[in-house]
């Protein structure tokens, strides 16, 4: 398979604009910056008073990357106006080198909830927007690619990790959802709500989180305000997501799955889906199709142990992946050729 790759120019502008947008994060924080220990895991807050309260707003897991940051945060707020005219800039070029474009529709919202601290909050991109975005993390031109069309936007979260944070978007999700007029779209199993549609448009979002129990139900994501459809096999899809720029407007950070187990994932939920979606199932193994021979080239490390843990999980995740390959006998060789 010839693989068709963006130019050196438009890779370094993709990783320029998500380093300004990780440095603008650091540079809104408010006061002092706060290491707290949880569970085995450093986590950084922004401790600022309002009034007699102290605020603490929850700014990231504890990196060297971010410790580093975090060291120059004064420099990096002087330094704001000009980043922001440098994004502008920066996502000229990537128009012009060909990347994907994204409706002001869908643009706009990924904004509002970016703002409101989805993603800051541990909310993780899946899906065919996770798809569209390993453009620039890979340097991958996509061109028409049709497989990157959708009209849903799916955002999970890890549960536990949701309550741990002991923060919450600001403004709540269901008056940012109504300002982009969407409406709740009830559950068949109860009266929870995970999903929500939007009338005009007819996007829908929807907030998943991983299942730990025989039964997929839906549960409470606390720091987004949410509840969320429960999905085995989600864990190992959104475990140490990565950042990602979405090149609209100056730009817009958010958070998407490590590509090498979006790919081997696809592969297992393509055997899930039921009877009637199959044109989703054919979507999943296209999308997977379409990334597994780059990441071969330029990442065969991580692609082979992405696929040797979800090989290793058990039995029922084996032969998910065995159904799906039985379809891919070019993708079945390069996997295995990554373990010998």
């Amino acid at each position: 398979m010839i693989i068709n790759r963006h130019s050196t120019i438009a890779h370094a502008a993709y990783h320029d604009l998500l380093a300004s947008l990780k440095d603008e994060a650091v540079s809104a924080v408010q006061g002092t910056p706060t290491k707290v220990n949880r569970n085995g895991k450093a986590y950084w807050y922004d401790s600022y008073r309002i009034g007699a309260a102290v605020k603490k707003t929850y700014i990231g897991e504890d990196t060297a990357e971010l410790q580093d940051r975090l060291a120059r945060r004064d420099t990096l707020r002087e330094e704001a106006a000009g980043r922001a005219e440098n994004r502008t800039r920066l996502i000229r070029i990537l128009r012009a080198e060909g990347f994907l474009r994204l409706d002001a529709g869908t643009g706009s919202l990924l904004s509002a909830m970016a703002r409101a601290g989805v993603f800051r909050l541990g909310g993780t991109i899946v899906g065919t927007h996770a798809f569209r975005l390993y453009e620039g993390e890979l340097g991958i031109r996509y061109g028409f690619e049709q497989t990157a069309q959708t009209r849903d936007m799916d955002i999970a979260s890890f549960e536990r990790l949701s309550l741990a944070l002991e923060d919450t978007v600001s403004p709540p999700l269901i008056n940012v959802f109504r300002d982009f007029d969407f409406d709740p779209v009830p559950s068949l199993q109860n009266e929870s709500v995970w999903r929500w549609k939007q009338t005009q448009r007819e996007l829908m979002v929807e907030f998943l989180t991983p299942s730990f129990e025989p039964d997929e139900t839906i549960r409470p994501l606390a720091a987004l305000g949410v509840n969320a459809h429960s999905l085995h096999h989600l864990n190992y899809l959104i475990e140490n997501p990565i950042l990602a720029a979405v090149p609209y407007r100056s730009g817009v950070l958010v958070q998407i799955p490590q590509p090498e187990r979006f790919v081997i994932h696809k592969l297992i939920v393509s055997d899930r889906r039921r009877a009637g979606d199959r044109i989703k199932a054919a979507k999943d193994r296209a999308q997977a199709a379409f990334l597994i021979p780059m990441l071969a080239e330029d990442r065969p490390g991580e692609l082979a142990e992405a696929y040797r843990i979800a090989f290793d999980s058990g039995p029922r995740w084996r032969e998910r992946l065995d159904a799906s390959l039985e379809r891919m006998p070019e993708v079945r060789a390069t996997l295995e050729g990554l373990l010998n």
